[in-house]
């Protein structure tokens, strides 16, 4: 909920109340409310009509209603929105009926303060978010629509092919923690799913961010499978998360946090069962701690619990940095297949964070020039090419573009429709869609982030000749030098960064050259075929294994 505005419907008709909870809610940092007040059910049942509202405070007596029938009448014109009850003493016996029967909560306005009104609000929008989206996720959708196109062009097993629709393991907890300086427990919802277990050990990213599903960790370890597979890496597929803001997080409130993660799945992880990594809102540090916790309830140290950690700690050199280099190896070859000469090549980056700033680095120093960037904050474009060198300087010091002098500001929207050679959408999922894939001007479209490309913009960007370079294959730098780090920390040797580079230029440059044949043998787009690929190596194992009993 940090740094979202949540829009709150009071229902009260009392002003002195109402005054309160105006006064409290504006007391908050983070999130910010935005409160609107209306005294009556029927001007309630209007306002919802609109539409807008992320939970309703609702008093049961009312001038035009009273006791459970207005509750009913509410839930009965808004079956979705959360709804917190609010109760006087000699009411309490209402306020648990209105709970039994789908009310989220209840205040007692006599004892109504700041935390627990906040508490109440925020763990009622996580309730109701927990029960109707954890697997209503687009992301979720759009791997299983790819999925489904590969499996029934490459006459993929029946049986397999309902297997692999959804994730073998998946668990869920609610994860309490402390806040600093505070008498307060938070509690968060946490994931880790593990997509296959034919392949090996399970390997996957732990994400921090405030939209994590379950839907969407059970996506991201679905594509994890095929990425792995395409490599020919002796890995399942997995992730984690925590429906949490990071940014919100003080050091040690993200310490807290991460080791009770631990705690609560240690079961699942191991160096021989499921590996974690740094995802999004993650970091080395956070893996570190990772490892001390397993380590510490084990009671040996584990480096190869997981992958991304500090290289102090048994880390592998050039992990930070694999996946942007990873995805400049292969523009380069995608570059030399269509006889595109890279040096002079314009190049547009979406997406500034850890993936989009190393991809930047590494197509710059390639000689193609950066005409665009953008973060959460600004897009930038300088059709002369954008100082990477002097933007990476400026968030290191910002921590965010906007304000940066180095470019001309542009609406995030037409930053992908920039003509260029190379767009590498290095943020976040469904950027490129029906409704913009016309409009997209590239020869190659290369994908740092998981899911940038809808199954309808693939079909179109395919009949305009623009190759797509699929996430599964663009984006795998991450996860080879992860398990270089974990072969590395299972037979206590370091390589050189020198033998690392050129060993996951060479897994990533042979996933290129079969997703290429693929293609053309099968006549299908760059994601079918790499899909195609993957799910052949898949599918084998799943056949040759068998099932058990």
């Amino acid at each position: 909920m940090a740094n979202k505005r949540i829009t709150v419907l009071l229902v009260e008709d009392n002003p002195v109340y109402s005054r309160l909870i105006q006064k409290l809610l504006s007391r908050s940092d983070y999130p910010l409310f935005e409160v609107i007040q209306v005294g009556t059910l029927e001007g309630a049942l209007d306002r919802l009509s609109h539409g807008g509202i992320d939970v309703v405070l609702l008093d049961l007596i009312l001038p035009d209603s009273t006791a459970l029938d207005t509750f009913y009448r509410v839930r009965a014109h808004d079956m979705r929105t959360p709804i917190i009850v609010q109760s006087a003493l000699d009411d309490i016996g209402l306020a648990s009926k209105a709970v039994e029967n789908g009310a989220e909560d209840y205040l007692l306005k006599d004892k109504i303060n700041g935390a627990t009104l906040l508490r109440s609000i925020h763990y009622a929008i996580e309730r109701t978010h927990a029960r109707g989206a954890e697997w209503s996720s687009s992301m979720l959708h759009l791997a299983q629509q790819q999925f489904l196109k590969a499996a029934y062009i490459s006459g993929l097993d029946d049986n397999i092919r309902q297997r692999l629709l959804f994730p073998e393991r998946a668990q869920i907890a609610a994860l309490p923690f402390k806040r600093d300086g505070k008498d307060q427990v938070e509690t968060v919802f946490a994931y880790r799913v593990q997509h296959v277990l034919t392949m090996g050990p399970t390997k996957g990213g732990l994400r921090y961010h405030p939209d994590v599903s379950l839907g969407e960790v059970a996506a991201l370890s679905m594509w994890m499978t095929w990425k792995c597979a395409l490599m020919k890496l002796p890995f399942g597929g997995a992730k984690g998360g925590v429906r949490v803001d990071p940014a919100t997080l003080s050091k040690d409130e993200l310490e807290r946090l991460t080791r009770r993660y631990t705690s609560e799945f240690i079961s699942l992880i191991g160096p021989d069962k499921d590996i974690p990594a740094p995802d999004m809102g993650t970091d080395a540090q956070v893996m570190a701690w990772i490892m001390d916790t397993y380590s510490e309830h084990v009671g040996y140290s584990v480096p190869s619990v997981v992958t991304g950690k500090p290289v102090v700690l048994g880390g592998s050199l050039g992990r930070n940095e694999a996946t942007g280099r990873g995805l400049a190896y292969l523009v380069g070859e995608a570059c030399r297949h269509i006889g595109l000469n890279m040096n002079g090549a314009t190049a547009v980056v979406q997406g500034f964070g850890n993936v989009g700033m190393h991809a930047a680095t590494f197509l710059a120093e390639a000689g193609a020039k950066i005409i665009g960037v953008s973060d959460v904050s600004v897009a930038l474009h300088n059709p002369n090419g954008l100082p990477i060198d002097k933007l990476k300087d400026y968030v290191r010091q910002h921590r965010q573009l906007f304000g940066c002098p180095h470019g001309e500001i542009i609406p995030s929207r037409d930053l992908l429709e920039l003509h260029c050679d190379i767009l590498a959408p290095c943020a976040l999922q469904n950027q490129i869609t029906a409704a913009n894939s016309s409009r997209i001007n590239c020869r190659i479209l290369a994908e740092g982030a998981n899911g940038p490309t809808t199954l309808e913009a693939d079909d179109m960007l395919d009949a305009r000749g623009i190759i797509v370079l699929p996430d599964i294959l663009t984006n795998a730098g991450g996860v080879v030098v992860s398990y270089f780090e974990w072969v590395q920390g299972l037979q206590n040797l370091t390589w050189p960064l020198e033998e690392i580079n050129s060993r996951m230029q060479g897994v990533l440059t042979d996933a290129l050259a079969r997703t290429l044949r693929r293609s053309q043998a099968e006549k299908v787009d760059m994601r079918t075929a790499a899909m195609i690929e993957a799910l052949s190596r898949v599918g084998a194992a799943n056949e040759l294994r068998g099932l058990f009993p």
